[in-house]
């Protein structure tokens, strides 16, 4: 039975993930940790969670927890996934793993020296439609793939994203950079999930207002194996008007046309234009968890290593940092 506790018990767990760790087969929520103790316990009793904390190191060593979801800001992640690997805990962590490759290799060591179990929550990788659109790629629905191209243009306040009183993603001391680090992560796991991590990338980033501290305008290339080229426009201070979330993917007989953030699928070839629509599970990252259970459980791979994550890091910093 993998025993969970929650560090971080924040909006992301309130439906997109938390419900679902009682919903999984030998899986259940057993605790949750939140700095301020009042939203904590009131978290666990409106889940019906046995036990809460207001201290991380507590629910770590609570010898009834056997796996640590991780869902506080990016700057918290490393911290709080090494402490939970050196007490023999197997974690499961947001995205973006961490606030840059530096801390996504120390994690990654850490797993090593603790002989532990590490999975990133690119849960993306779980649902129907990401995994149709892998089918019909490497089914060759499309033909051979040549270009790719994505365009996530939202207002400096994007309805994507839940924010707070504090809006700790634009804080770069917290999330490492600003909303394309919380929803890049998504794209660009999904996109090398499908074609294979980047041969060479390159980017620039910039201050377009002066909305907050972090950059707002993100653009960058990539090269993926078998020549296949890239291209991705983020900007954060766009007006509501030219708000888009596309990405197309361009074979030699036609292309494949989605949003990252939303639910149909066209499929366009000569032979004419096929509209697929998806419904997300309640619980959006359900079967990623069920599939963590299963390699917790020692019943399947690891669904998304830290390894596999840091690639998505190592193009998002050289995309936002141009390091």
């Amino acid at each position: 039975m993998i025993s969970w506790g929650i560090i971080g018990c924040g909006n992301v767990t309130e439906l997109k993930s938390g419900p679902a760790f009682n919903k999984v087969a030998q899986s259940t929520l057993h605790a949750v940790m939140r700095r301020d103790a009042a939203k904590a316990a009131d978290y666990a009793a409106r889940h019906q969670v046995p036990f809460w904390y207001s201290d991380a190191a507590q629910l770590i060593n609570d010898p009834a927890v056997n796996a640590v979801y991780i869902a506080t800001p990016p700057k918290f992640h490393e911290e709080y996934a090494i402490a939970a690997l050196e007490k023999g805990k197997a974690v499961y962590v947001e995205k973006p793993v961490a606030v840059s490759v530096a801390a996504c290799k120390r994690m990654a060591d850490a797993v090593k020296a603790n002989n532990g179990k590490l999975v990133v929550a690119h849960y993306r990788r779980g649902l129907p439609m990401f995994l149709t659109i892998k089918e019909l790629v490497e089914t060759g629905a499309v033909g051979k793939i040549k270009n790719i191209r994505l365009t996530m243009f939202q207002t400096h306040r994007p309805d994507i994203v839940a924010t707070g009183v504090f809006n700790w993603r634009v804080d770069p001391a917290f999330a490492g950079a600003g909303y394309f680090y919380d929803l890049a992560p998504h794209q660009l796991d999904i996109i090398q999930f499908i074609f294979g991590e980047a041969l060479r990338m390159a980017g620039v980033a910039a201050h377009q207002t002066d909305f907050y501290a972090a950059e707002d305008a993100v653009s960058g290339i990539m090269q993926l194996p078998n020549n296949i080229l890239f291209q991705g426009d983020w900007n954060f201070s766009m007006p509501e008007i030219m708000k888009e979330d596309s990405c197309l993917i361009i074979g030699e007989k036609g292309y494949l046309k989605f949003p990252f953030f939303g639910t149909e699928l066209r499929i366009v070839t000569e032979a004419g234009a096929d509209l697929m629509s998806f419904e997300h599970p309640q619980n959006i990252q359900h079967p990623m968890i069920t599939n963590v259970v299963d390699y917790f459980l020692g019943r399947g791979e690891n669904p998304c290593s830290i390894e596999e994550a840091m690639k998505s890091m190592e193009v998002m910093e050289r995309f936002a940092h141009g390091r």
